[in-house]
């Protein structure tokens, strides 16, 4: 599938989507998408949606143009979202540009089969992800969703089902909105600059909070030991 990608600029307010039409437009297309994950596309500079005087976000079709891109080439290579960022706006002029040959050439994906192989996975432990929420279906699975699964069956060794693991993938959408809510003066502002700032910024306050829960956890494993 070849994305396709559109200008970046806004259409009127009788053309902008709320979060919830945009979902409705795209979800036909990826079932696991959320609010959350539309939220997170934001925080990474995919989408810069117009705000209302009440705070809600107002979505233009190039927004959508711009999520459906992103999407597929998340989906379908495995391209990392900061790429994904640079390779909009690089071609934020053209009406649907092919994705880069060298991304789609080292961009490994994995039939389902070869992912439950490659990780060392049974078929019910891939089942149990998917139905936990931690792994979406789909027909082909990129290097990041091979390591997730990887992990997984180390959990599963000692007892860690998929379900466990829910919690973690909740909580790591909170932080989202966390992270969302700090940027959100910055991203409401229309100059460049602004923008720039909010996308250096969401990176920077996810690795704080990694610290955070890094400091946490060793604490906690530190009063198992006697």
């Amino acid at each position: 599938m070849t994305p396709a990608a559109a200008p970046r600029g806004r259409s009127s307010s009788s053309g902008s989507l709320s979060i919830g039409q945009v979902l409705a437009r795209l979800s036909p297309e990826f079932p696991a998408l959320t609010a959350s994950k539309l939220r997170f596309l934001e925080v990474q500079g995919i989408v810069t949606p117009v705000r209302t005087e009440s705070g809600y976000r107002k979505f233009s079709p190039t927004d959508v143009d711009r999520l459906r891109t992103a999407l597929t080439m998340q989906r379908d290579y495995g391209i990392p979202l900061a790429r994904i960022r640079e390779y909009l706006e690089e071609h934020a002029d053209a009406q649907a540009p092919a994705a880069p040959a060298s991304i789609v050439q080292t961009a490994r994906r994995y039939r389902r089969d070869e992912l439950i192989a490659t990780a060392g996975a049974s078929t019910g432990l891939l089942n149990d992800a998917v139905s936990a929420g931690l792994i979406a279906p789909a027909d082909s699975y990129d290097e990041r969703t091979l390591g997730l699964l990887r992990s997984l069956v180390a959990l599963e060794a000692h007892g860690i089902q998929p379900r466990h693991i829910r919690s973690v993938r909740q909580t790591a959408e909170r932080e989202v909105s966390l992270i969302e809510s700090a940027i959100a003066p910055l991203m409401r502002r229309s100059d460049a600059g602004s923008r720039a700032r909010a996308n250096e910024l969401a990176p920077e306050l996810a690795r704080r909070i990694d610290e955070i829960r890094d400091v946490f956890v060793r604490a906690a494993l530190d009063r198992l030991t006697p």
